[in-house]
């Protein structure tokens, strides 16, 4: 079987696996708040779907993203999804000759989407506690040139959920404007945060924020998302955008229902993911062998290290996966550092998460005596 049927099989077992609880994606799997429920249903009931949206998105939408990042001046240009933003960027700004400079771990797929566009791929390796888990200046500086065409920092980290202060932002920035590189600031869990600085506010004129409805609103499978910059930046993006026909009406109707009541809305969202983080690290902490090398997380999703129970990552999403619970192996953020941690996300009901530590200790006696014959994704 090719590689991208296999994938899609396995996915689609999982979707079609009945109660299956989703603790691998980082998607916010809490009960759909009542507005936004109202909104989508409307929108069906309405049929406005039969006209395509504006190109670039509602402009009612447009504003509410631009107002919730306090960004005044800038320009946001809707997409399907984030990472469809995420690939525009790279598209656009990527080519032979060029280079894309990120770390390792991180999110795997604008690496890709660069490659694609001819641009050598430079990792910075920042699983490390002597590193605090943490690109420095010092790192990044070294490893920019003049021919860098994206520095990608995804903040907070995908998987490791450590979260950039707002000097080394500001350090950052001033590296990408040194040598007139964009800097592709993907900002999927930034509203799980303690504390968030947003790189456009000290380099407006080469940032590109990524921003996402999948993780903070759960419209993970409606694919709706947006880049935001500067206004000759996203008329660059625009111009070569396949969505010339717009996003889904009915996923921006969903949208903007969710910024209408993000500030209640999250506050009971990180009350209970941020409780799961807790009773996750309370189980972690009793079973030798277990670790957490960043706790908390700002993001919604933590980093299980366990290399040393000598068991693979992927032996433990398999016992898993036969009890109903989809985790994520270390694999697919970092093939360099992949085989020290499971990821777990939090965003979900507290039983969900009840329900994966009760299961831990069987878990990993189960994931001793497996025997990985097929592949995860």
């Amino acid at each position: 079987m090719r590689q991208f049927e296999e994938k899609n099989a396995y996915f689609d077992q999982l979707f079609s696996t009945p109660g299956l609880k989703w603790l691998g994606q980082n998607t916010n799997h809490m009960p759909m708040h009542p507005s936004v429920r109202q909104a989508l249903l409307q929108a069906v009931e309405d049929e406005g779907f039969h006209a395509y949206a504006p190109p670039a998105g509602f402009e009612a939408l447009r504003q509410g993203i631009v107002a919730d990042l306090d960004l005044p001046g800038a320009s946001a240009l809707v997409t399907d999804g984030a990472v469809g933003g995420l690939f525009l960027v790279c598209h656009a700004f990527c080519r032979p000759g060029t280079n894309f400079v990120t770390t390792d771990p991180g999110w795997k797929w604008p690496m890709q989407f660069a490659r694609q566009a001819g641009a050598e791929v430079r990792e910075i390796a920042i699983y490390d506690p002597a590193l605090n888990y943490r690109l420095s200046p010092e790192q990044l500086r070294a490893t920019v040139d003049q021919d860098t065409a994206i520095i990608y920092i995804v903040d907070p980290n995908n998987p490791l959920g450590i979260c950039y202060t707002r000097d080394e932002i500001s350090a950052f920035c001033e590296i990408a404007r040194g040598v007139d590189a964009i800097l592709l600031h993907d900002c999927t869990y930034r509203d799980f945060a303690f504390d968030h600085t947003l790189a456009a506010t000290f380099y407006p004129e080469g940032t590109v924020t990524s921003y996402s409805f999948s993780k903070w609103l759960g419209l993970a499978g409606l694919r709706i998302g947006a880049v935001i910059s500067n206004p000759d930046v996203v008329e660059t993006l625009a111009g070569i955008s396949p969505s010339t026909l717009g996003s889904s009406v009915i996923a921006q109707r969903g949208a903007l229902a969710g910024l209408a009541v993000k500030g209640a809305w999250m506050e009971e969202v990180l009350r209970v993911q941020r409780g799961n983080q807790d009773r996750i690290r309370e189980v972690v902490d009793s079973v030798p062998g277990l670790s957490l090398p960043v706790f908390p997380s700002n993001g919604n999703f933590l980093v299980v290290e366990c290399a040393e129970l000598g068991i693979a990552p992927e032996a433990l999403v398999a016992a898993y996966q036969e009890r109903g619970i989809m985790i994520r192996q270390g694999r697919y953020h970092t093939p360099r550092f992949g085989d020290r941690f499971i990821k777990v996300s939090t965003s979900v009901p507290a039983s969900w998460v009840e329900e994966f530590c009760g299961l831990l200790p069987e878990m990993i006696e189960t994931a001793r005596g497996m025997n990985m014959t097929r592949p995860l994704f």
